[in-house]
């Protein structure tokens, strides 16, 4: 193998074990057609649908790789940092 080449495969496994792993909150809602709706309160305009939630889950990992990769592309600053969204109830009257 040409030493170019070993430095380049070198390189880019080295990259790969440098990602970083985030764990963002996300917010699963019973969809009224049925199914899941995702939405990303860190990252307002970020949502995906699965018709389980096994693949709702699947699918808001690939929305949120996909918006975070078009924010570093963008050279828009990642949060560091996450608040875990309080969810409760509120009664009213109707």
């Amino acid at each position: 193998m040409p030493i170019e080449l070993l430095a380049k495969v070198s390189y880019n496994i080295h990259m790969k074990i440098r990602r970083k792993i985030l764990n963002i909150f996300a917010v699963f809602e019973k969809a009224s057609e049925g199914g899941y709706d995702v939405s990303f309160p860190t990252f307002p305009g970020c949502a995906t649908f699965g018709k389980t939630f096994e693949e709702a889950k699947k699918y808001a990992r690939e929305a949120l790789s996909l918006w975070l990769e078009e924010m570093k592309s963008s050279h828009l600053k990642i949060p560091k940092s996450f608040s875990r969204p309080i969810i409760d109830e509120v009664s009213v009257s109707i």
